[in-house]
């Protein structure tokens, strides 16, 4: 197949993915990746026994005389850039292989909340918040994935700095921002969201005890995606998501490959 039927057929894959009447033009796109690579350093919850471990089996040449490279991995399913499957605090809804493939791939609005974030790193989205930012684009389609960027991206790497705390086990520390269960409500419920992201450790801010943002998007079937980053790199509409998460049966999550397709 010729590179420009490669790209006709990508663009058909995207058109047909797409909302109706939205295109992706990939010569006048660019590919934004929105996912953190998985290493020893990724960041999981406190509450984590143990976090993501790469175990090399082979390196090198072989009695056959070529060149063979090979690893084992293990990892919670929740930690570093991955997706929060429904059921994950919902009981009977989906799993992560149960997520529709059409609710992973969907255009995308990016709601910035970074500079109240950074006034007080608690912060949470707000109906308001939404509001406000309709009343600048316009109201959030039906289906749409939505992204919060809160900034906190640019911590990662810094565990205390991004959670807040560092202590093993502990989350009655943490600190920072995410969505508020209001927010997520008219989300769900008024707007028909098919998936939530956000560029911090959960969907629910860090000093959430009863995780009512995930009970509330995990109730009305709804995925959603923690620790994103270059959300400062897309536009509050026009770009195009692809949210492709490990597709473990009956997993409650799993890490996910997330990019975006935005306008240059």
């Amino acid at each position: 197949m010729t590179r420009r039927l490669i790209i006709a057929a990508s663009a058909w894959i995207l058109t047909a993915s797409a909302a109706p009447g939205q295109s992706i033009d990939l010569a006048s796109s660019k590919v934004v990746d929105l996912s953190h690579a998985f290493d020893a350093n990724t960041i999981y919850w406190p509450t984590e026994a143990s976090g993501f471990q790469l175990k090399q089996e082979h390196k090198g040449v072989t009695k056959g005389g070529f060149f063979y490279y090979s690893n084992t991995f293990c990892a919670p399913e929740h930690g570093g850039t991955h997706i929060d499957a429904p059921m994950h605090f919902a009981e009977s809804r989906w799993t992560n292989s149960d997520i529709p493939l059409d609710r992973l791939i969907r255009p995308a609005v990016v709601i910035d909340i970074s500079g109240k974030a950074e006034a007080n790193p608690d912060y949470t989205l707000t109906p308001a918040d939404i509001a406000e930012w309709e009343a600048a684009h316009e109201r959030i389609p039906d289906g749409a994935i939505v992204l919060l960027r809160t900034g906190w991206s640019a911590r990662w790497g810094d565990k205390k700095a991004y959670l807040g705390d560092d202590t093993p086990g502990k989350i009655d520390n943490l600190h920072f921002p995410s969505f508020g269960a209001e927010a997520a409500a008219v989300l769900v419920s008024e707007r028909h969201v098919s998936l939530i992201g956000v560029d911090a450790a959960s969907v629910d801010n860090g000093p959430s005890k009863d995780f009512l943002v995930h009970r509330v998007i995990g109730g009305a079937n709804v995925p959603g995606l923690e620790n994103l980053t270059n959300l400062d790199q897309l536009p509050a509409t026009g770009a195009l998501i692809m949210a492709m998460p490990m597709k473990i049966a009956h997993g409650s999550g799993a890490p996910a490959r997330v990019i975006a397709f935005a306008p240059r």
